[in-house]
């Protein structure tokens, strides 16, 4: 069956590997198949996330045909922290709900 293996060692860069395993393969498997290891010696794979088609999985997950294993970068930043960052920035009245108040409205419409 054919796998594919992304990864993406940093942003807009993106490294793919086709692999032919054999039914009731792992991640895993796949993972030490594509030869990820030996071009990103330093990538830790052991510890990185991984998912198939988007959803996370574990490395014992048997794949199927056509499924697409995922390396996941950890982020550098918290979203729920950046949002709040970009808030503080633009200040309460030029964001969201009260960016646009019609005269007269109650506060939020």
């Amino acid at each position: 069956m054919k796998i594919t293996v992304v990864y993406s060692p940093a942003p807009r860069q993106v490294h793919e590997w086709t692999v032919d395993l054999n039914e009731g393969a792992t991640v895993g498997q796949a993972l030490a198949a594509s030869g990820l290891m030996a071009a990103f010696p330093l990538a830790d794979v052991g510890s990185a996330t991984v998912g198939v088609w988007g959803r996370r999985t574990r490395a014992s997950h048997r794949l199927t045909e056509g499924d697409r294993v995922e390396i996941y970068r950890p982020l550098k930043v918290d979203p729920k922290v950046a949002r709040r960052e970009r808030f503080r920035g633009q200040g309460v009245r030029a964001a969201g709900l009260f960016a646009k108040k019609k005269a007269g409205a109650k506060a939020g419409y």
